[in-house]
């Protein structure tokens, strides 16, 4: 009996005894938990200040960019008119020389500006001299440049009918 009594005491020192190492092997586990816990929440924390941050300086960085993209667009928009007034003042004035020209002259002038490839331009200073000037003009003209230019007329006036 002794041996039985023995044996249960033996049998619940050593329960126990695994048991308080369970326990304090918890204990150690939620300690660690914690530590890693506090060691995460502390890194995160610096990556969001690191976040925050890099966010500032972009957003920084982006203000200046749309700054110099409106500057930019109105030094554009300054320029473009800028030169749209140097080509009417050259076109009012070649429009005023080719005006006061004799037909005879302008036309040879205007046939070999067309032999270069320039149509385009003769046409534009055609469209702007008075009427009894480019009948006359007409005449003295090659017939094929007069009838390229009679045809870009006709064009020409079709769209201004239709309003484009």
């Amino acid at each position: 009996m002794i041996r039985i009594l023995m044996f249960v005491v033996l049998s619940f020192c050593f329960t126990y005894a695994q048991q308080s190492n369970d326990s304090s092997s918890l204990t150690k586990q939620k300690l660690e938990i914690k530590e890693l816990k506090k060691e995460l929440n502390l890194f995160y924390n610096q990556k969001e200040k690191e976040y925050q941050e890099r966010k500032k300086e972009l957003e920084t960085i982006l203000a200046k960019i749309e700054s110099e993209k409106k500057e930019i667009e109105q030094l554009y928009s300054k320029n473009e008119q800028t030169l749209r007034d140097i080509n009417q003042t050259v076109e009012s004035k070649t429009t005023k020389i080719f005006n006061k020209m004799k037909p005879k002259v302008a036309s040879k002038i205007f046939d070999e500006m067309i032999a270069e490839g320039k149509l385009e331009d003769v046409f534009d200073i055609i469209i702007r001299l008075k009427e009894k000037n480019i009948t006359l003009l007409f005449k003295s003209l090659s017939v094929q440049n007069a009838a390229q230019l009679t045809e870009m007329l006709e064009n020409f006036n079709i769209k201004d009918e239709k309003g484009e």
